[in-house]
């Protein structure tokens, strides 16, 4: 049968406004989670410190996507699978809640970008996926990355630098267990994974003392504000970047993710004044290069 030119001429359309519209999504998501550390110092600077703001604003996200969603059944599917992922997700967020309001941003952000390397050795290690040439590859270059950035001439080992450095490796690492986990949970919906990440922010905050409803309390009522309005960002935020994640192959979607390293560089230098030395340029490039080879391991 001859193809009709005017349909085929239509879906090619649609589907290139739906790669576009999904490329925007990712690239709205980069640049969100590129500023996200500003609202959580300036909570903090009205009083409410890092581990309350992300637990609040969480709780918050996570009480509005119930009105969205219906929770989960009595029993769910997979009980322990998701509270592994559950506490990845708590420890990510509120690990670099905690780096990037206690450290340099774009410090933070490279080291946790060190996510591929974990990744790639924890889907070896729980997966029990192969080691191809690229992800050997992954491997080394990240931790050649790692070690030029954390290298310290006066004791002559690469260690991190102050608590900031630990909390952006420690988010960095609960992040590539997130995704791992998630793949043995790729049967769940998406708004069931995104459930159970923000209950795991609020619940692993709680118990670190998180819910500080004195310091709260004694805010002014624009970090009230700020609360609600970043609560409700990091709802549409993840549903924004899952549209654009479903919509996107996986080696373009990383691609387009890394913008978020060039969104904090900006961000940091125009809001905090804060700028990187060669060193961990240098490092920091190897990281994101390492980032980059990991869509090669697809193939």
């Amino acid at each position: 049968m001859a193809e009709n030119p005017t349909a085929s001429g239509a879906a090619a359309a649609a589907g290139g406004a739906s790669r576009g519209l999904a490329a925007t999504a990712l690239v709205t998501g980069a640049l969100v989670w590129g500023l996200i550390w500003y609202p959580y110092r300036i909570l903090r600077d009205a009083g409410i410190g890092g581990i309350p703001s992300t637990t609040l604003t969480y709780a918050i996200a996570f009480a509005l996507a119930l009105l969205i969603w219906r929770p989960w059944p009595t029993r769910p599917a997979h009980p322990w699978l998701m509270v592994g992922l559950a506490l990845a997700a708590g420890g990510c967020n509120l690990g670099y809640v905690m780096a990037t309001i206690s450290g340099e941003v774009m410090r933070v952000l490279l080291l946790f970008y060190l996510a591929p390397l974990w990744t790639v050795l924890l889907a070896w290690t729980v997966l029990g996926e192969r080691l191809n040439r690229f992800g050997a590859f992954v491997v080394f270059l990240s931790l050649a990355g790692a070690a030029t950035m954390l290298w310290r001439p006066e004791s002559g080992l690469p260690l991190p630098r102050d608590l900031a450095d630990w909390y952006g490796l420690g988010a960095g690492f609960c992040f590539a267990l997130f995704n791992v986990l998630s793949r043995r949970a790729r049967d769940l919906p998406v708004s069931q994974r995104i459930l159970v990440s923000f209950l795991g922010v609020v619940a692993l905050g709680a118990l670190l003392g998180g819910i500080d409803l004195p310091a709260a309390v004694a805010a002014p009522s624009s970090a009230w504000w700020l609360l609600l309005l970043t609560g409700a960002l990091l709802l549409v935020i993840n549903l924004v970047v899952q549209y654009g994640l479903a919509h996107t192959p996986a080696n373009q979607a990383i691609v387009i993710m890394l913008s978020e390293v060039g969104f904090a560089a900006v961000s940091s230098w125009l809001l905090a004044g804060e700028l990187l030395g060669l060193q961990e340029w240098v490092g920091g490039a190897m990281i994101i290069a390492a980032s980059l080879f990991t869509t090669k391991m697809e193939k």
